[in-house]
Formats: C-alpha cells, structure tokens, sequence
C-alpha cells in the first residue's frame, strides 16, 4: 500500500504543491488551465493583462483582489462568455480560448455567476434539467417520437433529484425557482452546473449574498468537489473563507496577476498587502480584526435582511 494511501485530498494537493515558487505565473505539477498573454481592453483602459497562469488540477483555487481587479473579466474570458484581445489558453490539454461558452461547457469546464441566473418562472427541478446535457428530445422531429427521449429524460429525472437531495433542495423541487432565498439560489446553480458531470467547476463570489446560515454549507459543498476530484476555480472577498477551504490562492490587481502562494502565507506577502490597501501602511491582511465582531453582527444581520426581502417579494 503507498505510503501516503490515507492521506486526505486536501493533504495531498498541499504535497503536490509545496515546491512551486511563491510567484506570479508559477508552472504547476499537473496544471489544467494554462493560459498565456491574456489581455482584454474596453476602450482605453485594460481590464485583464496576465502574462502566463496555471491552475492545479484537483485543487482549490482562490481568485482574489480589491474591486477593479479584474476576476470576473478573466473568468468570463476563460469560460467562452467574452473574447480576449490577445492570448491563448487550453484546458485539459485543449484548445479553448476561442471556443464558445457552451463548448467550453461541453468540454467539461462549467461556471456559475455572482448574480444567480436561476429561471425564476420554471420550478427547481425544471432548473436542474435544463442543465443536462445530450437531451435527445430537444430536436423537433425526435421530440414527436416519445420512445426515442423518455429513457433519457428519466435519466436526467433521476440524476436532478439525487443531486436536490445532495443541496438539501428536495423539497423544494416543485417550488418555482423565482421563491427561493438568495443562498438556495446559490445552491440551485451549483447543484444544476453539476449537471453536466464537469472536471472543473468556477464559483463567481458563490458567498455574495448569502446568509451565514447557509454558508457553512456552502463550504462544505465545495469541499466535497475537491474532494470528489474535481477543480474549483472561485473568485471571493472574504478573506476568512480564502483561508479556510482553498488549496492555493492567486492574487489580481489592475488586470495582472501580483502573486500566488498558500492561503498561510499569501496574506502576508507584500504585493498583497498593497493590491488590497495600498503602499505605506502597517496593516496584515491575515489579521482577524479587520472583520470585528461588530462589524460582522452588523453583515450578518444585513444578510438576514436582505433573505427576508427576498422571501417577501416572492
């Protein structure tokens, strides 16, 4: 039996990793996205310009930045949902960076958005399977032909609700998606972007909006991603969350990727401190006080607002 048999995943990517240099561009031991020469321009200004990034296959990434950085542009570049100025990138050993969002999708890299785009006026499990894939009864002559799609469509009847039960939204599933809080709508997209059996899922800011109550499930979720062998790519502000569950963390600013490292060390390192609060100051990133416990009531109970209104409108 190896010697490292009953190590755990998260173990053994911080193995795997523990000889790549602390620096931007660093080449990982077993990389699923490299890109190079990235760059993307909105008019006069540069929105994305990074030179060269990989992506550990298997691991938790964290994307992180002040406002402005850049991370959603990138995301939306690598998934197909804008086109580069310049630059190439491959996942998995393909091509992609001039591919379409729904082959990017097909070729096993999936996305989910800081705003959810869940179907409010389709029910929950209508939601789930509109993400499958191969639904032989989408053409219009096969759609007349019942034999020819209700096997699969009790296929994909079966992997939704499996997957409902696993987000704890079974019973929701006839509920229509529109009455769903903001963190059931997070879980809802999560849940349906698993749909499409991906190696690689990409969380927009997957904690924006929700309540703390349903945040530690959250984060158990995408644990068990990792953990299941997937890639997560997730681009979030909370520092505390960055700490807790990723496997590496690569910092933006201004478009350019600053710095990579382990989430131990990556808040000390100085062109974090910088990206985040500007030169000439004294303050440590990792430090707890910058979220004080009154400050964090305060969050919480916005959250738990913002839920209520959410509800209500429903």
């Amino acid at each position: 039996m190896p010697a490292d048999a009953h190590i755990t995943p998260k173990e053994r990517i911080a193995k795997d990793l523990a000889a790549v240099p602390r620096k931007p561009g660093a080449a990982k031991p077993d990389s699923i996205i490299v890109a190079d020469n990235v760059t993307r321009r909105f008019g006069g200004m540069t929105a994305v310009d990074v030179h060269h990034l990989e992506i550990q296959r298997g691991a938790i990434t964290a994307l992180i930045g002040p406002n402005g950085a850049g991370k959603t542009t990138l995301f939306n570049l690598l998934t197909g949902f804008d086109k580069p100025n310049s630059g190439e990138w491959s996942f998995d050993g393909k091509e992609v960076s001039r591919m379409s969002a729904a082959k990017v999708a097909r070729a096993g890299m999936v996305r989910t958005f800081q705003l959810t785009k869940a179907l409010s006026r389709m029910t929950v499990l209508e939601n789930m399977r509109l993400g499958a894939t191969d639904q032989s009864g989408e053409g219009l002559l096969r759609s007349l032909v019942p034999p020819l799609w209700r096997t699969r469509e009790a296929e994909i009847t079966a992997q939704a609700t499996e997957l409902l039960e696993r987000f704890k939204l079974d019973t929701k599933a006839a509920d229509f998606a529109g009455s769903l809080s903001g963190g059931q709508r997070k879980l809802l997209e999560m849940a349906r972007a698993l749909m499409t059996k991906p190696t690689m899922v990409m969380l927009d800011e997957p904690m924006a909006g929700v309540n703390p109550a349903l945040t530690q499930s959250l984060l158990g979720h995408i644990q068990d991603l990792r953990d299941e062998g997937m890639t997560v790519l997730f681009v979030e502000h909370d520092m505390h969350m960055v700490r807790h569950i990723s496997d590496w963390v690569v910092v933006m600013a201004e478009g350019r990727v600053v710095a990579e490292g382990p989430p131990a060390t990556i808040m000390q390192d100085e062109a974090v401190v910088d990206a985040y609060l500007g030169a000439h100051h004294e303050t440590d990133l990792g430090d707890d006080s910058l979220l004080d416990d009154e400050v964090l009531v305060e969050l919480e109970a916005e959250a738990e607002a913002e839920e209520h209104r959410t509800q209500e409108d429903a």
